[in-house]
């Protein structure tokens, strides 16, 4: 681990036409001292060829290749090669603004550890407001994250010194959450920074937005990742349920 240096991790598949914006958005960072761990999961695309020719001007930039495996395994791998203190998240469609590391790093020193932001969500093509900014919780334990996730993988910012490292259920959907769980089994509370930090690209395809097409990966992931009871399960579904509706209104 080397202390001070910020590994981000970054899934991409076929992602042609959004990741060098993302990329230059962690370019642009006032704090310098972050290596970016990019796992191609697959692409047939442009996307390999363009995060490529990102690395020849910035070898703080790292990509991997593995064969198509969904997005679990591809952040896997990148946390598996993380050498940094901090670890933080970032898609491939998504955009941080300039003060985001420096911001959760003067955050997660007053905390347990755990850190994340508020976030803006723009159009897919415009980055224009289609909902209003998704401003987090000031902090937020286990029981409050099977209610409803309001950690984004956008903004989630770990000091592994403190937490150690850890890795996402190798799950299609939800695997975010169930690696927020497991660090919030470690500590009483992850602590939220009201000011939006980032933005959500809000995708036309996006499965996530859809709760119906999640219904059956939550109710597994309650069952059979965190073990819940049949009871319990029931009231931590429609309680998620609730929330998801509210998000997207």
């Amino acid at each position: 681990m080397i202390e001070g240096l910020v590994s981000i991790i970054t899934p991409s598949y076929n992602s042609e036409k959004y990741i060098k914006e993302t990329i230059k958005s962690v370019q642009n960072q006032t704090y310098t001292n972050w290596e970016l761990l990019i796992t191609d999961d697959g692409s047939i695309d442009a996307t390999v060829k363009l995060i490529e020719e990102e690395i020849k001007s910035d070898r703080r930039i790292h990509l991997f290749q593995i064969e198509n495996s969904g997005p679990a395994i591809a952040r896997n791998n990148s946390i598996k090669n993380a050498q940094g203190q901090y670890l933080a998240f970032l898609d491939s469609d998504d955009i941080w603004f300039a003060n985001f590391i420096t911001t959760s790093i003067k955050k997660i020193k007053e905390s347990e550890g755990f850190v994340f932001a508020s976030y803006k969500r723009g159009d897919e093509e415009t980055l224009k407001e289609i909902y209003k900014d998704f401003i987090v919780p000031k902090k937020v334990n286990y029981v409050d994250i099977l209610k409803t996730n309001s950690i984004s993988c956008l903004t989630a910012f770990i000091d592994v010194e403190k937490l150690g490292k850890e890795y996402m259920p190798e799950i299609l959907y939800r695997q975010d959450m169930g690696l927020w769980l497991k660090y919030l089994k470690k500590i009483s509370f992850a602590y939220g920074i009201e000011e939006p930090l980032a933005i959500y690209r809000i995708r036309s395809s996006s499965h996530s937005r859809n709760k119906k097409n999640l219904l059956l990966p939550q109710w597994y992931f309650y069952r059979k990742v965190e073990k819940a009871s049949f009871l319990l399960s029931v009231y931590y579904m429609i309680i998620w349920a609730l929330n998801g509706f509210k998000k997207y209104r």
